[in-house]
């Protein structure tokens, strides 16, 4: 057809050659629009070229039949394999099984034999900061979603103040022009004025077009990362120089039967106003510097840091299903199965960013952030903690985890958290309070480490997830995984949370493990020395005294001689 036009004369050439020029300008120019269905192709490769052979047969078997009888035939096993296929891979989920099972085999897994501190405690769940910080910004504002990341060596929350999707233009026109970075190991979060980092973005999260992140960073893909690559979560922090950054998380496809999602890597976006040449440059080959995995540790601030996609890490922590073989996770064993555990009144679920310390562990594993999971049996009514999963915050390609199950340890999960907390206050009203984010708080306490969840009390407006009222001084529980006893801690004084649990269950530690006598006031000896000074202070002040009248007496005596 296009031959035949161009045949008719000039000006049907002249026409061909500006319409095609036009397609070629808008598959190049709209390759953010498209780019999704490129990577829906790469997601289901196999199962899109296997559909397509037993059609292109079983269409072609049909043509060639002249009997009507084995034409329905054929049309039978066309409907009976796409309806397996349909029932088996996306009804009773084995596409996923299979996706997961390459997950577990791609992975660096090790073991490890003692579990780590945990550092650096943060108090507030991640929608009490989002709810605090929203409260904070105008109407034509919005803060996109805390994470938590190091910045000048602390754990802060980070967050853009960016124009609200509430009104389009805002969104066309303005800029992201400041940034919340708020510590998350005070008990008082504070989002005045010097948390309020000004730096402006002409990308983010919530402008549109071109100057939207996800749009901005798919342009900047080449051919092949435009089927293999997608953005992923967006983090705030400061960079090798102290300048504020975007570093969005890219998700990378790999494998060809059943192609499973792994860490590709970030693509950092740097400060900068909007003006013309910004806007050439986004259209054209988009926004951003891609820093490849194996490229992380040139760039010291990405490492030991938090960019690490979470839908990545559940499927890494998911797949430990397997570590009692392929068939383990079927219905008719399930032997070591397991699941990340789903609260329904908890927003922010599973990854917990925690800060962990394994200084003192015999791994190789840094201490920072990392994602934990507290794996548990995959039945309703198990809630038992099976594995502790680390997987480290910074894409790093390790797994650690620890099986609690195989040391017979008996600790209870995330799952029993809640009810224990509520059971410890019933006078509570726990229809408008509910106990939050149980982050693992693992310390050295009476002799030996002991692990316990650290939960926090939130109240919700209207029974809406996102009407999380934060609280400066929240209520926070401490249960131990063991003993599975509820031990309440002052927000205000973190330094007093490991003397406080030992006040509380030092008796049936001792009971049950026949350890000693821990936090014992002492008097030091700089103590008795102080008290032996002045009681000889005071000492030769009253002989002062007693010389005093007896020169006064003797003097008296003398007179009257």
């Amino acid at each position: 057809m296009i031959k035949s036009y161009w045949n008719k004369g000039g000006k049907q050439k002249r026409n061909t050659i500006l319409i095609g020029l036009v397609l070629l300008i808008l598959l190049f120019v709209l390759r953010d629009d498209y780019q999704p269905f490129l990577l829906f192709l790469r997601k289901f490769v196999f199962i899109i070229l296997l559909c397509g052979l037993v059609l292109f047969f079983g269409l072609r078997k049909f043509r060639k039949t002249a009997s009507t009888g084995n034409r329905l035939g054929v049309l039978g096993l066309l409907i009976l394999f796409f309806g397996t296929l349909y029932i088996v891979g996306w009804h009773f989920k084995m596409y996923d099984y299979m996706k997961i099972y390459n997950v577990f085999n791609s992975l660096n897994r090790v073991e490890i034999n003692e579990l780590p501190l945990t550092q650096n405690e943060r108090i507030q769940p991640l929608r009490n900061i989002f709810s605090m910080a929203n409260e904070s910004v105008g109407e034509t504002k919005d803060v996109s979603l805390p994470h938590l990341v190091r910045v000048d060596g602390e754990n802060k929350w980070t967050m853009a103040i960016q124009p609200t999707e509430k009104y389009v233009w805002q969104g066309i026109t303005d800029n992201t022009e400041e940034v919340f970075s708020v510590s998350s190991t005070t008990p008082f979060p504070r989002f005045s004025s010097e948390n309020r980092i000004p730096v402006t973005f002409s990308i983010g999260e919530s402008l549109k077009f071109s100057r939207n992140t996800y749009n901005a960073v798919v342009q900047r893909f080449n051919i092949f990362q435009l089927f293999t690559m997608e953005p992923s979560d967006t983090y705030y922090m400061k960079n090798d120089t102290g300048q504020w950054v975007q570093v969005v998380s890219l998700i990378k496809w790999k494998g060809f039967l059943f192609p499973y999602p792994t860490f590709g890597g970030v693509m950092v976006i740097e400060a900068g106003e909007h003006d013309f040449k910004d806007y050439i440059e986004r259209i054209l080959i988009g926004k951003g510097t891609y820093i490849g995995p194996n490229e992380m540790d040139n760039h010291p601030y990405l490492t030991r840091q938090n960019t690490l996609a979470e839908k990545v890490s559940r499927l890494q922590a998911e797949s430990l299903k397997f570590l009692g073989g392929f068939s383990d996770p079927l219905p008719w064993n399930m032997e070591t199965a397991v699941k990340i555990p789903v609260l329904a009144d908890d927003q922010n679920q599973q990854p917990f960013v925690t800060d962990f310390d394994f200084s003192d562990t015999d791994s190789d594993a840094y201490s920072g952030l990392y994602h934990w999971f507290g794996l548990e049996p995959v039945g309703d009514e198990r809630t038992s903690l099976t594995f502790s999963v680390f997987i480290p915050a910074d894409g790093t390609n390790k797994l650690y985890y620890y099986d609690h199950a195989a040391k017979k340890q008996g600790y209870a999960g995330v799952s029993a958290m809640p009810l224990k907390v509520i059971e410890s206050r019933k006078e509570f009203d726990w229809s408008v309070n509910k106990p939050v984010e149980f982050r693992p708080y693992i310390k050295n306490i009476a002799g030996r480490k002991r692990m316990f969840f650290l939960g926090t009390i939130s109240a919700i407006r209207d029974n809406e997830a996102e009407k999380f009222d934060g609280s400066a001084t929240p209520d926070l529980a401490l249960v131990d995984s063991e003993y599975r006893d509820v031990v309440w801690i002052d927000v205000k004084h973190p330094s007093q949370w490991d003397k406080t649990v030992y006040k509380q269950l030092n008796e049936a530690w001792r009971a049950s493990e026949g350890i000693g006598n821990y936090f014992v006031e002492e008097t030091k000896n700089i103590d008795f020395v102080e008290q032996a000074i002045d009681s000889m202070l005071i000492k030769t002040e009253k002989e002062i005294q007693i010389e005093q009248l007896q020169k006064q007496i003797d003097s008296l005596k003398a007179s009257s001689n």
